[in-house]
């Protein structure tokens, strides 16, 4: 995809993540909106690309959901790009975890983007365009004392790796981003429990530029090889 002149919705734009992701498809050329839970951090990142239009949303509430697609669509008179860096995170053995925590990572990591994309297919099927969605490493390698907060996100990969079959038949490429642990502060902001020891943080700006690369070549995936150390784009 040419990103210059092309419209995108950003969701998860007032998070670390998605606030970088909005600055690089704003420098390369791309009209966005922004969308977002923290209304101060969203204004903040909407201030440095010069006013770009924004509203805040609630990622349990599908109706939400749904209305920030249609909201963004309207505003920008058309969507691109459909970029989704929201979720959650919640540590600790299985058998401690409650049913509520479950709920809502479940809600927030697998139902809000589902419903986000499902809204967005119509309008990206306009334009050719792309639904570009965050899993994690997670999909790819569950792991002990993340066992739900893994499931949450290889649910979510599932549901891109069917929709990719489903869309490429009306023009839509899905990009299902898989990066590996990136400093977000999303673990200190767990729902429950004391992360595990975990390698290093990969470098933010790296995997933004990996991602940005991905979306403008119509990449079906961002893995991480766990032996090369390396992120790697899948066609």
């Amino acid at each position: 995809m040419r990103l210059r002149n092309k419209n995108a919705l950003v969701v998860g734009a007032s998070g670390t993540l998605g606030g970088k992701l909005a600055h690089k498809l704003h420098e390369a050329g791309m009209n966005t909106y922004l969308a977002g839970r923290d209304r101060d951090a969203l204004a903040a990142v909407s201030s440095e690309l010069g006013g770009a239009a924004h509203s805040t949303f609630e990622a349990i509430d599908t109706d939400s959901c749904r209305r920030v697609v249609e909201t963004a669509a309207d505003s920008l008179a058309g969507l691109d790009l459909v970029l989704v860096a929201t979720g959650v995170a919640a540590f600790g053995p299985t058998a401690n975890t409650e049913d509520a925590v479950t709920e809502h990572l479940l809600t927030v990591n697998t139902l809000a983007p589902v419903v986000l994309g499902r809204a967005s297919l119509p309008h990206l099927e306009q334009r050719g365009g792309t639904l570009a969605v965050l899993s994690a490493i997670l999909a790819d390698h569950p792991t002990a004392g993340m066992a739900d907060y893994s499931a949450s996100k290889a649910a979510l990969s599932a549901w891109l790796t069917a929709t990719r079959r489903e869309a490429r038949r009306r023009g839509v490429d899905v990009f299902d981003i898989r990066p590996p642990h990136v400093a977000t502060g999303l673990a200190e902001r767990a729902l429950s429990g004391t992360p595990p020891r975990t390698p290093p943080a990969a470098d933010t700006d790296e995997v933004v530029e990996t991602i940005v690369s991905g979306i403008r070549d119509s990449a079906h995936e961002l893995r991480y090889d766990l032996d090369e150390q390396q992120l790697r784009l899948v066609f």
